[in-house]
């Protein structure tokens, strides 16, 4: 059985401990390797990465691992690891990703890659010089309702696919009586903070890898709650968008309505969900549900405002089976990286993907201060991408 070191910085953070070294990175050990195509397995070797030796130490012995540092550094220079993955805030991900391409490590990375559009290009050309192997997490895709969704699109249910209407959220309380569910950086701008820089990177990879390229985003964005309270108590002035509602066209000439909001009550079977409309179908689809609505059994709705319409329209929709077993989306996406890594295929969610999403959050904020739709040209190469850069600077000033 081959190994392969994995360098693992931010461990000791909420997604990095949670979703990558529980749910993932250990699962994968204890299930003892990532199973390749000819039979064999590749066992990991994780050494964690961190600021805190007391938070490290106890990381590491809750998960039986032995190898943790704080001096990143001192592995950036080991051979025996080969990959580096970062989990860190976004603010710290560029220069951590710079120094780790340097080294000559294969990247794989949380979202955003950067907290520009202009350093996430420039993180893919350094990777593309460096001729390194990387990767950006997109783990909705590997969801349970989304990988339902994408089979109905590859066998034609829909037909044509004519509008997507995603609507995303839920309340998130201002922690003056009750505790806020998400930290207060969340709603500082000058901390990264913002609906938009969270999750229009999501909505980037769900949308081109499903429904095609978009082309142009129209959005308007809003601090609903201007005064939030803090981890101490403390009242604080929100100053980053916890709302956010856009269009984005698609090059195929799909339309994809997108709501997004912390201020929103839940009147939904899931926190996220998607209708997709086409000819032929329609599809609702949360992160695990997802329901069909075929064309011959659609009911025929007519409009009549005086009397009360008694008819059961959740009724018509059918629960599409699981026919299989999902694994976590986290897990199956390192598992997918880990078998592109060792039999050197091109890994298809790399760094330039990442920068199509930092894009996408970028121009959404230029789309709303300047209260215009704005065109997106494709970015398909880096040299695309690098042509894109003065143009999307100039129009987010």
């Amino acid at each position: 059985m081959d190994t392969l070191g994995i360098i693992v910085n931010g461990a000791t953070g909420r997604m990095g401990h949670r979703q990558h070294l529980v749910r993932s990175l250990v699962a994968i050990i204890n299930q003892g390797g990532v199973p390749m195509p000819d039979g064999s397995r590749v066992q990991l070797d994780l050494v964690l990465v961190g600021r805190n030796e007391a938070k490290l130490a106890a990381v590491a012995a809750e998960n039986g691992l032995e190898n943790w540092t704080t001096d990143l550094d001192s592995v950036l220079n080991d051979p025996r690891y080969p990959v580096y993955f970062d989990a860190l805030s976004t603010s710290l991900r560029h220069d951590t990703l710079k120094r780790a391409i340097a080294a000559g490590k294969a990247i794989y990375t949380e979202k955003p890659t950067a907290e520009t559009f202009e350093q996430a290009v420039e993180l893919a050309r350094l990777a593309e010089e460096a001729k390194v192997p990387n990767g950006v997490v997109h783990d909705k895709l590997y969801l349970p309702g989304l990988l339902k969704l994408r089979r109905l699109i590859d066998d034609g249910f829909f037909g044509e696919i004519l509008s997507v209407r995603g609507e995303f959220g839920y309340w998130v309380f201002e922690g003056d009586t009750i505790p806020a569910q998400r930290p207060s950086w969340n709603y500082r701008s000058e901390d990264g903070g913002g609906i938009v820089a969270d999750m229009f990177c999501h909505w980037n990879y769900v949308i081109e890898n499903l429904f095609g390229s978009i082309s142009s985003v129209y959005a308007k964005t809003a601090t609903h709650i201007p005064t939030r309270w803090d981890e101490k108590g403390q009242a604080y002035t929100a100053t980053a968008d916890d709302a956010a509602y856009a269009i984005f066209e698609l090059a195929n000439g799909t339309i994809v309505q997108m709501n997004s909001s912390w201020d929103v009550r839940v009147n939904r079977d899931e926190l996220v969900e998607f209708q997709v409309d086409g000819t032929k179908g329609s599809a609702v689809v949360g992160l695990f549900g997802c329901k069909i609505q075929p064309r011959d059994i659609t009911p025929r709705p007519t409009w009549n405002p005086d009397i009360p319409d008694e008819h059961d329209y959740r009724a018509d929709w059918v629960e599409v089976p699981d026919n299989t077993v999902f694994d976590n989306g986290f897990k199956a996406q390192w598992e997918e990286f880990i078998r592109s890594l060792v039999l050197g295929e091109k890994y298809p969610y790399d760094l330039l993907a990442g920068a199509r999403g930092v894009r996408l959050a970028e121009t959404g904020l230029a789309s709303s201060a300047q209260g215009r739709r704005i065109e997106l040209p494709p970015l398909t190469s880096v040299d695309q991408a690098e042509a894109a850069v003065a143009p999307a600077v100039a129009k987010a000033l």
